[in-house]
């Protein structure tokens, strides 16, 4: 008798947003005629691509309708000018990654599942929560052992690495979801000298970097000195361009990143011409034209309409007295609930009194229970209303 995937039993009995969505809808159902519902929950955008993109789009279609310009099966590893677009968007920051070290998908939340398949599942996984809830659910799947490292407020949630735990995949989230945090360029380090000191990989979760306004802060993991010899970065357009509905990610191995004598670089080669047929060619057309110098304007104007969200939020927040993490360089806002809520209780507070969806911390792992995450992606005026109503409510 074929025996099914155990792993499976050891998970929570449903996703984080699934419940989210389901409580809501059970409210609406009861409440007909309450004000209008604002989710500032589940991270998704709500600007539409820019014109850049819908263009490439456009005409990539139109390719596929003529004989002399249709594409058939792209390369498994990525379009070459869509991976040497990405590989001059990091040199023109200063990091040196080559386009044979950048790899195309599907997005980052596939990636970061796919991408397992390089370890053995005899490796153990660090995740430091709270944490996107997919990282664990991850390697419960593979059936690794698991090591949480909690981040604490003392800390500003990026803490440090703790030598006293040695695991083999470490997943370092920049800025952070769900707290907003980012890790400045001295923890990055301490974080590379932990990895080569025991052999470990850094998986770096690099999707927000484009929210980052502190100079000071690293946009890539490669910034740092000797990252290159321990870490994988993965990184998406969803948020930085939009593409949530779109789908595609990047991924970069570099070609020094090596372990028990195995290139990780040539390994992927491997896995991504065995596992995939590519990413189509019409949104790797779109993709590419995000790099251009036009691409990159109009998501900047984008992600300047997510950031004032976020400071509208904020400043709500900052009116009634209460607690909260990031926002300035990320666009999520963690913050303490109030009255010694419990995350889902405050839930429920919110839903209830006006009519608010935010996602709670415990969702994002033990560690964040009692906390609670918005986000800045919902439209501006809905973000005000949100705040006016949130400010009424927690205000003392």
């Amino acid at each position: 008798m074929l025996t099914p995937n155990l792993n499976y039993s050891n998970l929570k009995e449903s996703y984080l947003f699934y419940n989210i969505a389901k409580k809501t809808e059970a409210y609406k159902n009861e409440n007909v005629l309450v004000q209008k519902i604002i989710s500032l929950g589940i991270g998704d955008v709500s600007l539409p691509l820019c014109s850049s993109v819908v263009s490439a789009l456009h005409s990539a279609a139109e390719d596929m309708a003529h004989k002399e310009s249709f594409k058939g099966y792209q390369d498994e590893c990525g379009a070459p000018f869509l991976r040497e677009a990405v590989s001059d968007y990091y040199q023109n920051r200063g990091v040196d990654v080559s386009k044979d070290e950048v790899f195309i998908s599907s997005g980052a939340s596939d990636e970061l599942g796919d991408i397992l398949d390089l370890f053995d599942k005899s490796s153990s996984a660090l995740v430091i929560e709270p944490a996107y809830p997919a990282y664990v659910d991850a390697n419960i799947i593979a059936g690794r052992k698991i090591f949480h490292l909690f981040a604490k407020e003392e800390d500003g949630f990026a803490p440090y690495p703790d030598e006293s735990i040695i695991a083999d995949i470490i997943y370092i989230c920049s800025p952070n979801n769900p707290t907003g945090a980012v890790y400045t360029k001295e923890k990055l380090e301490k974080w590379v000298e932990y990895a080569n000191k025991n052999g470990s990989v850094i998986l770096f979760d690099a999707a927000y970097e484009a929210f980052i306004e502190d100079e000071n802060i690293p946009h890539s993991i490669y910034e740092i000195k000797g990252a290159k010899n321990c870490a994988i970065e993965i990184c998406s357009l969803s948020k930085t361009a939009g593409f949530t509905g779109t789908r595609l990610g990047y991924t970069v191995i570099p070609k020094t990143l090596e372990r028990m004598g195995l290139n990780l670089n040539k390994m992927w080669i491997r896995n991504r011409t065995t596992k995939t047929n590519g990413v189509s060619y019409i949104i790797q057309k779109g993709a590419a034209a995000v790099f251009s110098d036009e691409g990159q304007r109009q998501i900047k104007e984008n992600i300047k309409i997510y950031k004032q969200n976020a400071k509208t939020l904020m400043k709500a927040l900052d009116e009634a007295n209460i607690r909260y993490f990031g926002g300035k360089n990320a666009p999520y806002i963690w913050l303490k609930c109030p009255k010694n809520m419990n995350s889902w209780e405050f839930f429920d507070f919110l839903l209830k009194e006006i009519q608010i969806v935010g996602t709670p911390g415990e969702g994002f792992g033990e560690n964040g229970e009692g906390y609670f995450r918005f986000t800045a992606f919902g439209g501006s005026e809905e973000t005000k209303t949100a705040a006016q109503r949130i400010k009424n409510l927690l205000a003392d």
